[in-house]
């Protein structure tokens, strides 16, 4: 027997939705912020940060279609984290024109900094809400995602999918322990 449909949102639990993204986003961003600021970086510099940490050996490229910001903006971000020693660049293996991205030492230490208070304020969150509300979480926020994007993180190792749901909820479930 088909499940009865969900009610219809209301405009006001909408706004309600966005308004709380606003918060969340401005608390979940407000420690590396504090951290960044006396190294002369922003959120820029986190994101690109954070997503070479993720994904050692990418290239400028690859980053450029993440973080969809033009050249110029990238290379100022980079050049000054590439100068401060935080990341190295380095020529690809197959094409010498390509330049690989990885965290230095330097990088890594940082990138833990920044991720230690997101990573507590997010698990303290799943822990709270329970491993069925943290399939709906990020199903909600995939579904906030470009089609495109949406596409490649659903591939991505780790769980995150636009299954039925099941195995997200039984993987968060291990992960809450």
């Amino acid at each position: 027997m088909d499940k009865p449909a969900d009610p219809p949102l209301t405009d006001e639990e909408i706004r309600q939705g966005i308004e709380l993204l606003f918060y969340a986003y401005r608390d979940f961003t407000s420690d590396p912020d504090r951290i960044l600021a006396p190294l002369g970086m922003g959120r820029a510099h986190h994101r690109v940060i954070h997503f070479v940490g993720r994904n050692p050996k990418m290239t400028i490229g690859e980053l450029l279609a993440i973080l969809k910001i033009t050249k110029q903006s990238l290379n100022r971000v980079l050049g000054l984290l590439v100068r401060e020693g935080y990341i190295a660049q380095r020529p690809g293996d197959d094409d010498r024109r390509e330049r690989r991205l990885t965290l230095t030492a330097a990088g890594e230490a940082l990138e833990r900094r920044l991720s230690e208070t997101q990573r507590a304020r997010v698990g303290g969150a799943y822990r709270t809400a329970g491993a069925d509300a943290v399939a709906g979480f990020r199903r909600v926020l995939l579904e906030l995602v470009n089609k495109d994007d949406r596409s490649r993180l659903a591939g991505r190792a780790g769980g995150i999918g636009l299954g039925d749901g099941a195995g997200e909820k039984l993987s968060a479930k291990a992960r809450l322990r």
